[in-house]
């Protein structure tokens, strides 16, 4: 994710430092120091803040003119996926390894320009069509209800999900599963204090029309626990975020 101008802020850095006291060293990279990089282009890559496409990929290191002094070395264990795992099912983590790979290179499907169609695994599909969240949530947290108090169990599994509106639909089924009563709490619906009450005010943001924004980075208004219920706490350190969704929602968010 770093900006491939602070490697060469770095570079220029150590040049100056190390011509000091070796100055043939100012014509090596780095100052003839040996860094290592580490990092995939595959996952999250530099973040511009309203950049286009061009900009994002100009940012990129091996944009740099530092990148032709460097020398690639892959990984060829994917120990994440081995963490925890049976001998037995090895073979099976490496296919799926494999597939994924090719995935993310476009060797999947046939030749194509940017669309295709790809046949996905038939053990990582749903083929409940009636309720696949039921099918899903069965299969990753079988028998929940006789490991509740077992902490383990809890943090060796999750779902992934690509929007809150899933994330919402597989809490609440998730919960409705949960023996025992349900905690209901609400946030405060109310203007913020800085702001001027007025009719206008009110008519723009009625109460009923705020609790039903699903902000993200910002709790939903209704927040439904049972005992047992694994809580996630989350804190937004940049403020500058935080306190421009505020304004997007006029209320405050106290719990």
């Amino acid at each position: 994710m770093t900006h491939k101008h602070c490697f060469e802020a770095l570079d220029r850095t150590m040049k100056d430092i190390s011509r000091s006291s070796q100055p043939n060293m100012q014509s090596k990279p780095f100052g003839g120091k040996v860094i290592l990089f580490g990092g995939d282009f595959r996952q999250i890559l530099p973040v511009i803040p309203k950049g286009t496409r061009t900009m994002i990929v100009n940012a990129f290191l091996n944009s740099s003119y530092i990148w032709r002094h460097c020398q690639v070395l892959k990984l060829t264990e994917n120990m994440r996926l081995r963490v925890g795992c049976q001998e037995a099912d090895l073979k099976e983590i490496k296919e799926f390894r494999e597939w994924i790979l090719k995935l993310g290179d476009g060797l999947l499907g046939e030749e194509n320009d940017s669309e295709t169609d790809i046949e996905i695994p038939d053990d990582l599909l749903i083929h409940d069509q009636v309720n696949p969240i039921s099918s899903l949530i069965s299969f990753i947290y079988p028998d929940m209800n006789k490991f509740l108090w077992d902490l383990t169990y809890f943090q060796q599994r999750a779902i992934l999900a690509p929007t809150n509106e899933v994330v919402d639909s597989i809490n609440k089924e998730l919960l409705e599963s949960l023996p025992g009563e349900e905690k209901v709490y609400f946030s405060s619906d109310s203007l913020c204090q800085s702001e001027e009450e007025s009719e206008l005010n009110m008519a723009l943001f009625p109460p009923d029309v705020l609790n039903n924004l699903p902000l993200s980075g910002l709790p939903n208004h209704k927040l439904v626990l049972k005992l047992g219920a694994p809580v996630m706490l989350l804190r937004n350190i940049d403020q500058d975020v935080v306190l421009g969704r505020e304004e997007q929602g006029k209320r405050e968010m106290d719990f």
